[in-house]
C-alpha cells in the first residue's frame, strides 16, 4: 500500500482547461502557468511555505476576466487537498499560522474536519494587483475550504499594501495546511472523538 500523499486532477469546462498535481510532501517545487502573473507568483509562494510540490496549467476565458480562472484553480486545488490526504489518519487535522509580511500581519487558521466552511476578513484598498483582481482572493479560497472540506479562517490583524496583504494570506495558508496535515506518531487513527471525519 502506497504511504505517498500525491494527487492528480483534470477539470474541462468551457470556461477552463486545468491540470494540476499536488504532493503535500514535497521540498516546495512549482511549476505554475495561470495565465495570471500575481496568481502565479502567489501559487509559487504557497508551494515553498508549505514545503508542497505544485504543478498547476490553467488555460482560461482571460479575455472575459479572471473569475473562472481564479474561481476553478481554488476548485481544483481544494480537489487535490483532499484527495492527497486519503483518509486523513494520523494527520494533526489542525493548523495555524500568525505572518508578519513588512506593515502586515495576517492569521490563519485551519481544521481538515470535512466540514467545509470560510471565515475572510479582510479589506484590499486596491481593485488589483497585477492582472488580478483582488475581490477573487476570497473566492479562491472559499473554493478551497468547499472542495477540500476545511474550515478556514483568514483575518487581516494589520497591514495596508494590498499586495503585501494577500502574499501573507497565501503564505500563512501554506504554513498552517503544512502544519495541519503533518503526521504525528502519537495519533493512530483520526484525531476526533467521534472516530471519523
Amino acid at each position: 500500500m502506497s504511504t505517498e500523499r500525491i494527487a492528480e486532477f483534470a477539470r474541462l469546462t468551457k470556461e477552463t482547461d486545468i491540470k494540476i498535481r499536488l504532493n503535500l510532501d514535497g521540498s516546495g517545487k512549482a511549476n505554475i502557468d495561470t495565465g495570471i502573473g500575481f496568481l502565479d507568483h502567489m501559487l509559487e509562494g504557497f508551494a515553498r511555505h508549505g514545503f508542497f510540490d505544485l504543478d498547476l496549467t490553467c488555460k482560461g476565458d482571460l479575455l472575459v476576466d479572471c473569475h473562472h480562472t481564479v474561481e476553478d484553480c481554488g476548485i481544483c486545488l481544494g480537489t487535490v487537498i483532499k484527495k492527497a490526504l486519503g483518509t486523513k489518519e494520523g494527520i494533526k487535522r489542525y493548523g495555524s499560522c500568525i505572518l508578519p509580511m513588512d506593515e502586515t500581519l495576517v492569521l490563519c487558521a485551519v481544521d481538515l474536519c470535512n466540514r467545509p466552511y470560510l471565515n475572510f476578513d479582510a479589506q484590499f484598498d486596491m481593485e488589483r494587483v497585477g492582472y488580478l483582481d483582488t475581490e477573487m482572493v476570497r473566492e479562491f479560497f472559499y473554493a478551497i475550504s468547499y472542495t477540500a472540506g476545511m474550515n478556514l479562517h483568514i483575518k487581516e490583524l494589520d497591514g495596508s499594501n494590498t499586495h503585501h496583504l494577500i502574499e501573507a494570506m497565501f503564505k500563512a495558508f501554506a504554513r498552517a495546511l503544512d502544519e495541519a496535515t503533518t503526521k504525528d506518531p502519537r495519533i493512530t487513527d483520526v484525531l476526533s472523538t467521534k472516530g471519523a471525519l
